[in-house]
């Protein structure tokens, strides 16, 4: 990946051609974590929708043990977006070009963990649910974060139902026939550019979607580990120009 190209990808100055690049990579890293997680640990880890009507079923039949795993489930996605928003701020407050990769490199690190420590952090119980379930969901809720704050809440890599919609939107404008109608009357016309690129979207996390699930199959736990060195080559450059500009301005005061 030339440098450049890593730079603007993840960097502070951002461009709808870099966001959309980004977004992409990262609905393929999400389809792989959720399918692959799924495997691991038995329950999407990305869909808060399912989680939190499979809660209102659950304490509607007493069954309070899984609400509140899903309530664990919940929280560890929710703090997880928290993280990345205070990382982002605080990057963005101290003038850092890697305001974006921080929180991208967390999940890099994270990611590394799971994959070399998953057995063992499967049988540890964290807040109502296995470890690897609350770290799955934060490192799902830390990601969505990111990429929803570096496109201005147009992009999410995790969120496939609101794609599907937007896309059947764009296809009932595409289909629309406009007729003979009054001229004051303005066409109905589908955003191809848009179109194209929400079908690019859902494409990359299906495919990321079927790496995932054999590549748990096959390797297990440590199927994560490519997908936190796909992480950290679209986010190193940023980070490293940061601590090259913190280093020399350390060397001249």
């Amino acid at each position: 990946m030339p440098i450049d190209y890593a730079r603007r990808l993840t960097g502070s100055q951002r461009s709808v051609r870099a966001n959309r690049h980004l977004g992409v990579a990262l609905a393929f890293v999400a389809g792989a974590i959720n399918a692959g997680g799924f495997l691991a640990v038995k329950q999407y880890t990305s869909h808060m929708t399912g989680i939190l009507s499979a809660m209102t079923d659950d304490l509607a039949l007493g069954a309070y043990d899984f609400a509140l795993a899903g309530a664990g489930a919940l929280l560890s996605f929710l703090v997880g977006a928290a993280t990345s928003a205070v990382m982002v701020n605080y990057a963005r407050r101290h003038q850092l070009q890697g305001e974006y990769a921080f929180p991208l490199l967390l999940e890099a690190f994270l990611l590394l963990g799971f994959g070399v420590l998953g057995a063992r952090l499967s049988a540890i119980n964290g807040l109502f649910v296995p470890v690897t379930v609350m770290l799955l969901c934060f490192i799902m809720g830390l990601q969505n974060a990111v990429i929803t704050k570096v496109s201005a809440m147009e992009i999410r890599t995790t969120h496939v139902t609101g794609m599907i919609t937007d896309i059947g939107i764009e296809l009932g404008k595409l289909f629309y026939w406009n007729g003979k109608g009054s001229a004051q009357q303005p066409r109905v016309l589908a955003n191809r550019d848009r179109l194209d690129f929400l079908s690019l979207m859902v494409s990359a996390f299906f495919l990321g979607g079927i790496t995932g699930a054999f590549g748990f199959r096959y390797l297990g736990y440590l199927s994560t580990v490519p997908l936190a060195l796909i992480l950290i080559a679209l986010a190193v450059v940023p980070a490293v120009d940061d601590v090259v500009r913190l280093f020399n301005r350390r060397k001249y005061d």
